[in-house]
């Protein structure tokens, strides 16, 4: 599992870069029968909505086609310090 959060680091990260965001962590879980997920971002002034649904719209077609996982999961993206 590690090398596959490795390889999704690898890929997210320099996109994140572009648009000045970064990239604190990634975590694979299982949380109530359920996979999750896990990417949290930062940026400079803090993380709003917009910003987070934006990293999600480019993170997404990066997964998809690293499709790395068998099972179904739920991608959380959040920001450092939200619950």
């Amino acid at each position: 599992m590690e090398e596959k959060l490795k390889l999704i680091k690898e890929k997210v990260e320099p996109e994140m870069n572009k648009i000045n965001i970064i990239f604190v962590s990634i975590d694979f879980v299982k949380e109530n029968n359920y996979n999750f997920l896990k990417i949290v971002l930062d940026k400079v002034n803090g993380m709003d909505t917009d910003t987070i649904v934006k990293a999600t719209n480019i993170i997404n077609p990066i997964l998809d086609k690293l499709d790395l996982f068998k099972d179904s999961y739920i991608l959380d993206v959040s920001s450092k310090g939200s619950d």
